[in-house]
């Protein structure tokens, strides 16, 4: 009996090893119900696999989709957040070869297109290597660059294979909200 069971176990397909769960870093918080998805953009992105597919909780778990670029390597993302927050660090997730490699930061820097992006200096700028990419593991900020953090520009400038193709199946942005009042929430105190 015991001989059948070890074949029957020897004859079974090996299961594939669930994903590391996230290490959300101590104290700090996913960000992403505090993104205005009324504003963000992808520049360059390819139509079918558009920045919804890395940024949005319910899409960026799921391996089939990801976001591409369209006529070369290179994104700029645009993400405004509805409140000032604090931003502490980042997870890129994507392909060995395809996914990023160079990505610039920019704090509160509106309006930014290909031309001008390197007009101005980033806040941070990451190398991500193939581990970073399929890890699973946020990297850590210069967090004293991200302390009163209305929108974030992510300009990726390059893939791990130089290719006219970067993909990216997951965009984490993880920080903690910065307490402010909410002038629409005032209301007016008349004199009598």
């Amino acid at each position: 009996m015991a001989a059948a069971n070890t074949e029957a176990a020897a004859a079974a397909p090996p299961t594939a090893a669930p994903a590391a769960p996230v290490q959300v870093p101590r104290g700090q918080v996913d960000l992403v119900d505090f993104i205005d998805w009324t504003g963000v953009e992808c520049l360059n992105q390819d139509s079918s696999h558009s920045i919804v597919n890395a940024l949005k909780q319910i899409f960026r778990d799921d391996e089939g989709l990801y976001l591409a670029s369209d006529s070369d390597e290179q994104l700029l993302i645009y993400i405004p957040f509805m409140q000032v927050v604090k931003l502490h660090s980042a997870l890129f997730k994507g392909p060995e070869e395809e996914g990023p490699k160079t990505v610039k930061l920019f704090s509160n820097k509106e309006h930014m297109g290909f031309s001008n992006v390197n007009d101005y200096p980033p806040s941070d700028t990451l190398e991500l290597s193939s581990n970073h990419l399929a890890e699973n593991k946020p990297v850590q900020l210069k967090y004293v660059k991200f302390q009163n953090v209305r929108s974030l520009t992510i300009f990726i400038e390059g893939n791990q294979s130089e290719s006219d193709v970067t993909k990216i199946h997951k965009i984490a942005l993880y920080g903690t909200t910065v307490d402010t009042t909410n002038m629409k929430d005032l209301k007016k105190i008349e004199e009598h």
